[in-house]
Order: C-alpha cells, then structure tokens, then sequence
C-alpha cells in the first residue's frame, strides 16, 4: 500500500527526537513539505542537517502565547496535516505526586495539544479543504500503570479530547483519531528499559512479546494521517501487540 502526501504540508511537534522526528522524516519521504516544532534548538539544527528541507520552528509549546505568534497560519503557512507528538513524562508514585508536577504535565500533554490544533484546525476550517489531525497518545490511557498517575491521567485526557475533537471538527471533513502506543524503543526506551529483568514485566504482557519499535508507531501515524484511512475518525489505535486485549 503506498501513501503519498505530494502536495501537502505537514506540522509535527516533539519533533527533535524518537517518534516525532521519524515522523517529520517519514511525511518528507511521502512526498509532503513538513515544518517540525519542538523546544531545543540542537535538536532542531541535528534535523535540518539531516533534511534540509524540513522546516524548524523552535518554540516552547507550554508557553500559550509564544506558540500563538511562532505558529499562527500566516507564519507557517496552511497545514493539511498535524500530528501533536510533544509530550513529558515524570513518574512519581500517587501519594507523591506534586501540584507543579500535575501542572507540567497536563500543560504540555493535553493543554499544548488543543492549543496547537485550535490553531491549526481553525486554518483548516477556513480554507473548506478538509484535513488530518492524529494526536500520539498511549496504552497509559487505557491501562492503569504504577507510578505513572499524571501521565496516565493525561494520556486518558488527550484520547477524550481526540474524540470530542473528531466529533466537532468532521463536519469539516477533518478527521482527528489517536495512536496508543505501549513501550517504544527510542533511545530513551531503549535506555529506560535495558534491564531484562524489568522489560520482562512488561513484555510478558504482550502476546506478541516485544515492545514496539519507532517504525511501528510511525507506520500507523502514517495511516491515519492518509486518504487510506478516509472513513476513520475518533479513533484510539492501540500500536501494543495485543497488550490491551489481554
């Protein structure tokens, strides 16, 4: 099945490394003109060495109004294709859990992801050409996981914002569905959970019996990013090798 986004352009945020750079690489290689979003500037410099035509918007996503002015419609243009990777992740047990903690979270998982897309979308609205919109979520927001209390809770807030976000913006004909992946080896997967004893724990949970690599989660953004999927809107897609089934 080829997917080709000839024509179109693409917003990736969490762009500077593991799913969201692959991501911002991939549209590139499908044909699409893609602007990549994330906070560090070494990141976005290391991506543009690596394919110079993407183009770089260095911003902190959890600041309302400086991603107002660095991604307004008039500045990077219209966009045909979101995809809100930007995410952080800070385990502390329940009875630990700190206000500024919850705060941080919350504001970069869910608030950051309705802002970006209100942006985009309000674009999409006003040039009747429809669109898509695919937020990177979690098996977290199914499955209870412990120490993980604010990042499951925000991970279950973004997939009821995708479907509220889907059920308002398709009379627009702009579809807006989830991927949910489990473990994925990035380079911070890969290091946070190199111990066999622990990865074991995990994995002994997925029929498939493995985590999923970058490309995995990649390929499903891809698809639901696609014309192949024209008829899928509000939904989460688990990338977890059955690990929600069980």
């Amino acid at each position: 099945m080829e997917i080709s986004f000839v024509g179109k352009r693409a917003l990736v945020t969490g762009a500077g490394k593991g799913i969201g750079r692959a991501t911002a690489l991939a549209l590139v290689r499908c044909g699409a003109e893609v602007t990549a979003v994330t906070r560090t500037r070494a990141d976005l410099d290391s991506l543009v060495l690596e394919c110079p035509s993407i183009r770089p918007v260095c911003v902190d996503l959890a600041d309302w109004d400086a991603t107002d002015a660095a991604l307004r419609d008039d500045v990077v243009g219209p966009i045909d294709l979101l995809v809100n990777n930007a995410a952080c992740a800070s385990l502390q047990p329940f009875l630990e859990v700190t206000p500024e903690e919850f705060d941080r979270s919350f504001s970069v998982n869910v608030k950051a992801v309705l802002h970006v897309s209100q942006l985009v979308a309000r674009g999409m609205k006003s040039r009747g050409r429809g669109g898509a919109i695919v937020n990177v979520s979690s098996q977290a927001s199914k499955c209870a996981l412990k120490d993980h209390t604010v990042y499951c809770a925000t991970k279950g807030a973004l997939d009821m914002l995708t479907k509220v976000m889907a059920l308002e913006l398709g009379a627009h004909q702009i579809r807006v569905n989830s991927v949910n992946p489990t473990v994925v080896m990035t380079e911070m997967g890969r290091l946070g959970w190199s111990d066999p004893a622990k990865a074991r724990t995990m994995t002994s949970r997925i029929p498939l019996g493995r985590f999923a690599e970058v490309e995995d989660v990649v390929n499903s953004v891809l698809f639901l990013l696609s014309d192949k999927s024209a008829m899928t809107n509000g939904v989460a897609l688990p990338v977890d090798g059955g690990f929600l089934a069980c």
